[in-house]
């Protein structure tokens, strides 16, 4: 799932081709919007929040999509034509662009003074104006019980973080990710260092927590499982966390991490 860094580029992407712009097109390929017309409105702008995306119409409006594990915006010149299929879930068109919403996890439609009912339960946005780490580490520390791991996964506690910040943010705090909240002392230096990596990689893809750019150097614990620890060598472990359906993937090294 594309994590708060990549939702942000998004976001810019969508500003750059369709703010201040006029509407030409607009289809909704989603039942519960198929007859929504947004043509004739000016696009005011996007925002991310987390890992959420808020394209405001005139009028009021707000569209709202989610990535989910699969989605993305594609960006082409308003001439081009759009992949046939299902795929497309939602098209805004003006006399230049079109951004395409390509296998889009959610999609919705409100209003602009509605848009809390969306992301309401959202905890404060690494990558957003108001981050409050302060915020962050009061949410956590309301369930002390609850394993570091799936605590900041949770987006109503902070927002933005999937597995790839989870890891890499425990490996370099050195914390095992099952350790309970209420265990840990420094929850502030724990959120900051999420903020600081995620804002390192917001404008440009890919993600890089190592500082070394090359493909096969760019983090140290994700996407290496059972290769040596770059600090330690002891082999990095992946397994899952969190109850069915909800599981989701976790690497640490056993040695940097100790239980």
């Amino acid at each position: 799932m594309p994590e708060g860094d990549a939702v942000y580029r998004t976001a810019t992407r969508l500003r750059s081709a369709l703010d201040g712009r006029v509407l030409t097109r607009s289809d909704f390929r989603v039942p519960r919007h198929a007859t929504a017309d947004l043509t004739g409105r000016a696009v005011l702008t996007t925002l991310s929040r987390g890992k959420h995306l808020l394209t405001r119409v005139e009028g009021d409006l707000t569209v709202h999509t989610h990535l989910r594990m699969d989605g993305s915006w594609r960006i082409m010149a308003a001439t081009g034509r759009a992949p046939a299929g299902d795929q497309v879930r939602l098209i805004l068109a003006n006399q230049q662009w079109q951004a395409m919403g390509v296998r889009l996890g959610m999609v919705d439609l409100v209003r602009t003074g509605d848009e809390a009912r969306l992301i309401g339960h959202l905890g404060p946005d690494l990558l957003g104006p108001g981050w409050d780490p302060d915020e962050a580490v009061r949410r956590l520390r309301a369930a002390p019980g609850r394993t570091i791991g799936e605590a900041l996964l949770d987006q109503r506690n902070l927002a933005g973080i999937g597995t790839i910040y989870r890891a890499e943010t425990l490996f370099l705090r050195g914390i095992w990710p099952w350790k309970k909240v209420g265990e840990i002392e420094d929850l502030n230096g724990l959120v900051s260092l999420a903020q600081r990596l995620l804002a390192a990689n917001k404008d440009h893809a890919g993600t890089v927590t190592t500082g070394d750019r090359r493909p096969a150097n760019q983090t140290w614990v994700y996407g290496r499982a059972g290769r040596p620890c770059r600090r330690c060598g002891t082999r990095v472990s992946r397994g899952e966390m969190g109850t069915q359906p909800q599981e989701r993937l976790i690497l640490w090294c056993a040695g940097c991490q100790p239980r």
